[in-house]
């Protein structure tokens, strides 16, 4: 009973305020109406939006010129050009292997499931067959060559990383040179450098297929218990092998992952 009095007291009172708010005229209503209906027509929008932009002569509030540091922007600038000559030192050195020399351990002969260095030395032997390598000198030392193919996948990597580099590189000049004119030319179109993007991949490939050296050396502690492989080769090759062969880096602790049984 209380909150239906609450409720028509304020009714009442919302009423009487009404009551002496001064009521538009018909006409006043009428053109109301006919401006709100053109503010939502997209034509309407679009002209005013051009007229806005038009007859402005600098952004609302800014003071119409950008400023920035120019010890900032010539700082950047230099530290790109610098930069820039990577582009060409990765395709020259993707001809080319990268060599690393590592030592792995493995359980000796005396550990359970061990390995002699003769078994050990049996295994790499296999594993470098397997691999198309052939022994080329066998001592102390155990030197096995291969050829490694060209890759095409590798040569697409090479063109997509020059093109993305020569772009980013037009886009500098432009906006370094924005009024820049050449006789005969005029204004020159920078991201035309990125055509010579191919010429990384033809490069790479007219290089042919390189050869790569391994060598392995092996010896064992003095208890027999523990096995050490120096390997000098190709990066690649010895991620590949202490994976497959399941060697353990010397110094080094093997945590196994989440999704390892």
């Amino acid at each position: 009973m209380f909150t239906s009095k609450v409720f028509f007291s304020i009714f009442a009172l919302f009423s009487a305020a009404e009551a002496f708010v001064p009521q538009q005229s018909i006409a006043t209503t009428r053109l109301v109406q006919q401006t709100n209906l053109n503010a939502l027509d997209p034509v309407h929008i679009l002209d005013s939006a051009s007229t806005l932009l038009s007859s402005a002569d600098v952004l609302p509030g800014t003071s119409g010129e950008v400023s920035y540091s120019r010890a900032s922007y010539y700082t950047i600038l230099g530290l790109y050009l610098i930069s820039f000559p990577g582009i060409l030192s990765t395709v020259k050195r993707s001809t080319k292997a990268k060599v690393k020399k590592k030592t792995y351990v493995t359980k000796g002969e005396m550990e359970k499931e061990g390995k002699s260095l003769r078994e050990q030395a049996g295994e790499i032997m296999a594993y470098m067959k397997a691999n198309n390598y052939e022994v080329v000198e066998a001592g102390e030392t155990i030197t096995f060559r291969g050829l490694v193919q060209r890759s095409t996948s590798q040569a697409f990597f090479l063109v997509f990383c020059t093109a993305i580099a020569f772009a980013s590189l037009a886009l500098v000049l432009q906006i370094q040179f924005q009024d820049l004119e050449l006789p005969g030319i005029g204004k020159p179109n920078w991201f035309l450098f990125t055509l010579l993007s191919p010429y990384a991949g033809i490069y790479y490939w007219q290089q042919g297929d390189r050869q790569d050296d391994c060598s392995f050396k092996l010896e064992a502690n003095d208890d027999e218990t523990e096995n050490s492989i120096t390997v000098l080769g190709s990066e690649e090759e010895i991620e590949r092998m202490w994976r497959t062969l399941e060697w353990e880096e010397k110094g080094m602790v093997k945590v196994p992952g989440l999704l390892d049984a």
